[in-house]
């Protein structure tokens, strides 16, 4: 019996792929679909690939996925003459086991992936009889996350050879309403026009993709071998109000909340830039560049702070200052200076950016840090769990801190921690031509912020994902999901807001799930001892129920009696194929890695949620803000009650003003 570990890859974004091997005369893919079903954000794709062995005699045929980072593999199973074979996701460790005795009765090991930019890869084989067909079908999911005001549906593909029965099948479906939709990519281009199909009807979408077997050899990546390019749906949704929307059924719901009728608010934000000697040649370069043209997007109102360093700190200004025209000016100059020298001292840089930020604390701003590095501390402090401690007492919770580790030298988990315990996440920079377009596109994420210190309250919800967030961003979005307590839909009320909207039924315990088990994980990085196992286990009993493979879970894959064994697992950002020992010197399976972190900051799961008033609002510091609470009545589709809330700024605090419409 063979196995597999599925391999899903962590940033907005969902990719395909399918290949089998290369010699293409010795079979043939007859057939090669791709559907996506997009629901409220949550989206399912199914790929699927048939593949007949044309000759004489039994050839191996293997089958290759890549995903996006943050999609969890759900189901995997093949067809062979009349005989499914499901995947079962397991523990890592029982899946090792059974791996182990594998190889004990001679089997061969399965094969293992390597990870690229936004990609991980699935990729398992199976003999196939002479003249005999098999199929293979692999479900993933994912969160969509929105980003510069839209989401992006990922599709990338690559069959190595073309295919008689191609097509790409995708349809949206937003209670919201789409606004807009439209399709880009490698493989949208003008002599692939014909092949795509694209239609919106308020709040459905559907684009289809079907290429003939001469254009999947046009596009510019493209030729014998077929098609090889991606296309990417990009759409948002309606947002009339600006309050966000709420799904319910069968006892749980999902809130996205991503407000963008709010006026911007000024920040005050320091950059931590790393001149060390590693940084030398075209990373300084880029790194020059990307701040030259970061400094030009900078709003008047907002203050700033510059610090390079190595194992000395040098600072443009040790103080915040105006972005003004004369300051921006001074400050690109430097920017265009740095040269790269020294050993890397990233916990003094740090602090002195802590510092710079709590003495500039402006009443109605906003305070943001952000880290660039592409090393391990070699200077100053340099035991990472001490400078993490460090940072974290500087900090003290009042402003989040980015770290973005440029290359694959940076200690990225140790990155990724010290962002997470400080409200914020890490991002890696790949080292490429477009290395300064990442870093400014990074910053565009949280260049804009609406709200600050944002809670999201449900009165008769229980078992809720991340309900504090330190900044939400103009473009981004708040998603909270939980269980409606006894699934009482009167009793529940959500604060802030809240919509009554008929809709659909639609599984929402998986969004639930998936929600919960990113943020378990990203809480687990950040413990150690009792408590580190006590939510591994959560995480690993909520991935097992819903038959997700992640960090801690592997699938395996039934294979007719007597083939290979194949166990992927799901790697870690940056991970190298590593292999498990095995017994008699037999080729062995990857490393079953710790779990990733996810960027996403969390909340303890379970955690009691303390008492709140009916009608307690919610403190959104240094802001104004108007907005509406409806009672839903979910029998009759329709708001009940509704009120006008308005949260102002006085000396005291917050106060609230309610009058009943």
């Amino acid at each position: 019996m063979g196995r597999a570990v599925v391999q899903i890859t962590l940033i907005g974004l969902l990719f395909a792929l399918a290949s089998t091997l290369p010699n293409k005369d010795d079979w043939d893919i007859y057939s090669f679909h791709i559907n996506s079903t997009v629901t409220s954000r949550y989206a399912t794709t199914v790929i699927t690939s048939r593949v007949a062995n044309r000759m004489d005699e039994s050839k191996e045929i293997e089958f290759h996925v890549r995903l996006p980072k943050n999609a969890f593999i759900s189901k995997f199973r093949m067809f062979i003459d009349g005989q499914v074979y499901d995947g079962v996701v397991k523990a890592k460790e029982q899946a090792q086991q059974q791996y182990t005795e594998a190889v004990s009765r001679g089997e061969s090991a399965g094969l293992v992936s390597s990870v690229g930019r936004t990609l991980e890869e699935f990729k398992t084989s199976v003999t196939v009889a002479a003249h005999k067909k098999v199929t293979f079908e692999l479900t993933y999911e994912e969160l969509m996350k929105r980003t510069h005001g839209k989401y992006e549906l990922q599709i990338h593909a690559r069959p190595m050879q073309p295919v008689r029965d191609f097509k790409v099948d995708v349809h949206i479906h937003e209670e919201a309403g789409i606004s807009f939709i439209d399709v880009k990519g490698g493989l949208s281009t003008k002599a692939l026009a014909n092949a795509i199909t694209k239609t919106h009807a308020d709040k459905q979408a559907w684009v289809y993709f079907y290429p003939t077997v001469d254009q999947q050899k046009m596009c510019d990546s493209c030729g014998d071998q077929g098609m090889n390019g991606d296309l990417v749906i990009v759409y948002d949704v309606n947002r009339d109000n600006g309050l966000g929307h709420i799904k319910k059924s069968d006892g749980y719901f999902v809130h996205h909340f991503a407000p963008s009728d709010l006026p911007r608010i000024p920040k005050n934000v320091v950059f931590v830039i790393d001149q060390s000697g590693s940084m030398h040649g075209r990373k300084i370069e880029q790194t020059r560049t990307a701040l030259v043209h970061i400094l030009n997007d900078l709003a008047e109102d907002d203050h700033f702070g510059l610090i390079t360093f190595d194992d000395r700190i040098s600072y443009w200004k040790r103080e915040l200052v105006q972005a003004n025209s004369k300051n921006l000016e001074s400050a690109k100059n430097f920017a265009r200076n740095i040269q790269d020298r020294g050993s890397t001292d990233i916990n003094k840089a740090v602090l002195q950016g802590a510092r710079m930020l709590n003495a500039h604390n402006r009443e109605g701003s906003a305070s943001i840090l952000i880290l660039l590095t592409d090393g391990d501390p070699t200077s100053g402090v340099t035991n990472l769990e001490k400078i993490q401690s460090n940072v974290r007492q500087a900090i003290a919770g009042k402003f989040p801190l980015y770290c973005l580790g440029f290359g694959f030298d940076v200690n990225f988990n140790f990155l990724e921690k010290m962002s997470l315990q400080n409200n914020g996440v890490a991002r890696r920079i790949y080292e490429d031509s477009d290395a300064d377009l990442q870093l400014k596109g990074f910053y565009e994420e949280v260049a804009t912020p609406l709200l600050t210190d944002v809670t999201m309250i449900y009165v008769g919800g229980t078992n809720l994902t991340q309900t504090n967030f330190s900044h939400y961003y103009n473009g981004s979005e708040i998603v909270v999901a939980g269980e409606i307590t006894d699934n009482n839909i009167e009793t529940f009320t959500p604060q802030v807001v809240g919509i009554s909207v008929r809709i659909n039924p639609q599984d929402l315990s998986r969004v639930w799930a998936y929600l919960t088990v990113k943020q378990l994980l990203d809480k687990e990085l950040q413990l150690s001892g009792p408590e580190k196992e006590k939510v591994k286990k959560e995480a690993m009993a909520l991935s097992l129920k819903y038959s997700f493979v992640t960090p801690l879970t592997s699938m395996v894959v039934t294979k007719p009696p007597g083939e290979n064994t194949d166990v992927l697992h799901k790697p870690k950002e940056g991970e190298t194929s590593q292999r498990w020992p095995s017994p008699g010197g037999q080729p062995n399976l990857a490393h079953l890695t710790p779990a990733s972190g996810y960027r996403v900051r969390v909340v303890p799961f379970g955690e009691q949620i303390k008492p709140i008033q009916q009608h307690s609002p919610v403190q959104l510091r240094r802001r104004s803000l108007t907005v509406q609470r409806c009672s839903v009545n979910e029998r009759k589709g329709v708001c009940n009650r509704l009120s006008q809330i308005d949260v102002s700024q006085t000396e005291a605090g917050c106060k609230m003003q309610a009058e009943t419409t």
